[in-house]
Order: structure tokens, then sequence, then C-alpha cells
């Protein structure tokens, strides 16, 4: 499971780099491979890794509309850049990934811990709030596991 965290940790910070350089297409696989060689190298398994970061491109208008729907009195570009793609990376995971290994609530927790790893006092709080939320609205699926 701690590939998993590093993966996820990888993944966040090729968003983040995504998201601030202005979410150019073509650009998130480049700088997905560079992070993986940086912050993870001899990394047996990337797959995890580019199945994140490729799965919230291509759900991001959904995703940013979640985060607008569960943090009206955020507008989307006054998050910050970290707790935006924390978030991006935790909804995918709750709402998109095919991932049936991963329970609801360790995707929740795994976001929070990012939250807190890499972003500021009140991001874990925030974060929580936000896909706490976005948990119940889909009926806590999973819930016991």
């Amino acid at each position: 499971m701690a590939n998993r965290h590093l993966s996820r940790s990888v993944a966040l910070q090729s968003l983040f780099e995504w998201d601030f350089r202005g979410k150019k297409k073509g650009q998130l696989k480049k700088v997905t491979e560079h992070n993986v060689a940086e912050f993870a190298p001899g990394m047996d398994d990337a797959g995890f890794v580019y199945s994140l970061v490729i799965g919230v491109s291509e759900n991001l208008d959904e995703i940013d509309a979640m985060i607008v729907e569960s943090a009206p009195d955020w507008p989307i570009e006054q998050i910050t850049v970290v707790d935006r793609n924390v978030l991006r990376l935790g909804i995918y995971e709750l709402k998109f990934a095919k991932a049936d290994d991963v329970p609801p609530k360790v995707a929740i927790n795994e976001a929070i811990e990012l939250a807190k790893t890499f972003g500021g006092v009140s991001s874990g709080k925030f974060v929580n709030g936000v896909l706490g939320t976005i948990y119940k609205e889909m009926g806590e699926p999973r819930k016991n596991e």
C-alpha cells in the first residue's frame, strides 16, 4: 500500500504542475513521466500513477463541476492549486475510478493526507468537508468497508 500512497503523491505533483502551467494539451504525460523519474525512481509499476492523472484529465469538466457544487463559497479559481488538485484526485477515485480494491473511505483518507502533506494549515479540513459532502450525495456506497 505504500506504493499506492507514493503513486498518489506523484500523481498529485503531476496534476499540480500541469494545472499551474495552464493545463496544456499533451503536457500531462510528459510532466508525469518526469515526475515518476524524479520522485519515484525504481517504482515497479507506474501504471497506477498514469491511470490517476489520465482519469482526472479525461473527467476534468465533470470533476470541476462537482467541486463548484460542493464548495459554493469557493470559486474553483480561488481554491489553491494544491487543494484543487487533491480534490480532483479524490473525486476521481471516489466517483470515476474502477478500483474495487480501494474503498471510498480509503480514497477520502488518502486525499486528506495528501492535503495535509502538500497543502496549507486548513487544507485537510477543507478537503475532508468537500469530499465528505460528495460521498454523502453519492449515497455513501460501500460505507461499511
